[in-house]
């Protein structure tokens, strides 16, 4: 069980337990993420009676827990530890929903393109790494992704602000006006691993074409030090742009150039727009080489959705310096402080072991602790393995994943802009003034939560 803040004199006591990190030892690494595992199923509910096989207790979002399984998939690749094995699979698999492209029953209501596609990003490093194929009739990882991949890019919208995803699938949910970084860089990405991974062109052309307009956009300014902007609104043309900065955004473009890199084999373009990325990613979130999310962690304002940014912008950074190896030396080090400080902060809890949100003191756990806060610390922890195993697998390099390119097509909810939906004028209203107030909040607070 986690404790309180209150429980300083009993966390005294047990702080002995904190994690003892070897950076160049593969044992130590491993050992180290083994406990950081078991305090992420502290906050599981699938093991509970009457809880949801795939999902994470409150507050924490479906997305979030896409997120942490492929956190959990990485650890179990790189450290070739087999014990969450059965229950990634049956977590997977639950999620997957009633047409294999992670739209469930459970979702039908709240969906986000963003939450859509951080899932596929997770089914995506299934099919690179030859996670256990699925069985009983299903379809195979890979075309599980391609649906996703279908659907979303046909909900591309080049009626506003010339093209780009919408944040929100669904009409009645806040911010359906609003196109964001994260379910657009999502595409990108996804795109870009579907191409590199099945040699087929068309994929990486979309990617071409999703990235070029979020340049357009201005949601990715390219320099030394790119900035990677959160979105803006469609009612002025995606015009005034939110200017908030966060890792996970970085990340994911990141990641996806990366992917374009190594795809392209070794393109220049790509290459600077990687470096480009890459040096925005170190100006804005590491402080002496330590990671940190820079928009609110100073500020002492982290959300929930906002305290595990840092884990899949870990997993990105694994990714770049083993797709795009010019990145090694400028990754590695930042791997090596942050992991060694997110160790350090470890030192949490009834189990001694607790993760912390702030790396960067040295007198230990800070007091903060939950889901986002351990998948951040397993995260990075794995990117110190990241160069002992294997690169990504394609299917013409050992990847053996069944796809399906059609797959998704078919799916009567695919285009929600063509949705048939009997929504009532009053139910339209009601979710035009709540997006009006989200939004509100968000460009005058800074406050941003994925849903």
């Amino acid at each position: 069980m986690k404790i309180g803040l209150l429980n300083s004199l009993f966390l005294a006591v047990t702080s002995v337990l904190a994690i003892d990190l070897d950076t160049s030892s593969k044992d130590s690494i491993c050992d180290a993420t083994s406990l950081i595992q078991q305090g992420i199923l502290d906050y599981y509910a699938g093991d509970d009676y009457g809880g949801a096989v795939g999902m994470f207790v409150s507050p924490y979002y479906w997305w979030e827990a896409g997120l942490v399984f492929g956190g959990m998939i990485e650890n179990w690749y790189l450290c070739e530890n087999t014990t969450y094995e059965d229950m990634l699979y049956e977590a997977l698999m639950a999620q997957t929903g009633p047409d294999y492209d992670y739209m469930p029953s459970n979702q039908t209501m709240v969906e986000g393109n963003d939450d859509q596609g951080v899932w596929a990003l997770t089914v995506m490093s299934a099919v690179e790494r030859n996670f256990t194929n699925p069985k009983d009739g299903a379809p195979g990882w890979l075309a599980m992704a391609q649906a996703v991949f279908n659907e979303m890019y046909s909900r591309w919208d080049t009626a506003n602000c010339g093209g780009g995803l919408r944040w929100q699938i669904f009409t009645w949910n806040s911010g359906y006006n609003y196109k964001n970084t994260i379910s657009n860089g999502c595409l990108f990405q996804l795109a870009a691993r579907l191409g590199r991974y099945t040699g087929n062109d068309t994929y990486l052309e979309v990617a071409e074409s999703v990235f070029n307009w979020l340049l357009e956009v201005d949601f990715v300014v390219l320099k030394d030090e790119a900035n990677v902007y959160d979105g803006a609104t469609i009612e002025d043309n995606c015009t005034d742009i939110v200017k908030y900065e966060w890792s996970y955004n970085h990340g994911v473009v990141l990641g996806g150039c990366a992917y374009m890199y190594n795809a392209t084999n070794g393109s220049s373009e790509w290459q600077t727009r990687t470096e480009q990325i890459l040096g925005g990613a170190e100006s804005f979130f590491f402080d002496n080489s330590i990671m940190y999310e820079s928009t609110c962690q100073g500020s002492g304002k982290c959300n929930t959705d906002q305290r595990v940014f840092k884990a899949i912008f870990s997993r990105m950074l694994g990714y770049t310096a083993v797709l795009a190896p010019f990145t090694e030396d400028s990754i590695t080090p930042l791997v090596d402080a942050s992991a060694a400080a997110a160790a350090v902060s470890c030192s949490g809890g009834s189990d001694g072991h607790t993760c912390g949100l702030d790396w960067s003191t040295t007198s230990g756990w800070d007091g903060l602790y939950g889901l986002g806060e351990q998948a951040s610390a397993l995260e990075i922890m794995n990117q110190l393995l990241i160069h002992q195993r294997p690169g990504p697998l394609t299917g013409s390099t050992g990847g053996s994943s069944e796809g399906d390119a059609n797959a998704g097509l078919n799916v009567s909810t695919t285009n929600v802009l063509q949705k048939k939906i009997n929504i009532t004028t009053g139910s339209r209203a009601g979710a035009s003034i709540i997006t009006a107030i989200v939004l509100g909040v968000i460009i005058l607070g800074g406050v941003w939560m994925i849903y």
